[in-house]
């Protein structure tokens, strides 16, 4: 969920970041709200598709918030299919319910063309990421285009465990060009 915390921040601080870079991440845009590319992937995704994942509430109880515990089906099949068993194991003894972001941030205004629409933006699209399939990640390319985009094919959701070294070169040439 870290392209919406990434946006947020951008349209912040903008004059002190030289680039933001989403890696099969949510990239919103500057029209709608900054839930709108995670709730229209949402409405997409068939309720099966999300195996043992669970969904709660926490909160007052007269506003109660959502939240997601993904669970290691749904880790395992749809997030980590090509990183090693060790990062998979290690991250099911971490995971934590986290908020759902589409009520979270309900009436939130969406991002700034000043803030977080004036800083450069790159997309690292992952081919095998079977959460925000290869389609919606070009969708969101599309729908509000980054100054650059590159890829990484055989990555997974999670490529800072399956294809590390190239994450890491794409990053490295990310920062000797923008910064």
């Amino acid at each position: 969920m870290g392209g919406i915390p990434a946006a947020l921040a951008a349209d912040i601080y903008a004059c002190k970041i030289a680039a933001i870079v989403f890696v099969t991440a949510f990239m919103p845009d500057t029209k709608n709200p900054p839930a709108y590319v995670y709730e229209k992937l949402l409405r997409n995704i068939p309720e099966e598709e999300w195996l043992d994942t669970e969904c709660g509430t926490y909160g007052k109880p007269d506003c109660p918030l959502q939240s997601t515990l993904l669970g290691p089906k749904f880790m395992a099949k749809k997030m980590y299919q090509h990183s090693p068993v060790q990062d998979l194991e290690l991250v099911k003894t971490l995971v934590r319910a986290n908020p759902l972001v589409t009520n979270n941030l309900a009436g939130t205004r969406s991002f700034s063309e000043e803030g977080y629409g004036s800083v450069t933006r790159i997309y690292i699209v992952c081919g095998e990421d079977l959460v925000v399939l290869e389609d919606y990640q070009r969708w969101m390319i599309t729908n509000f285009p980054p100054k650059e985009v590159m890829e990484i094919k055989c990555a997974d959701h999670m490529p800072m465990f399956s294809k590390p070294q190239e994450v890491c070169a794409l990053l490295l040439e990310i920062a000797d060009k923008y910064c």
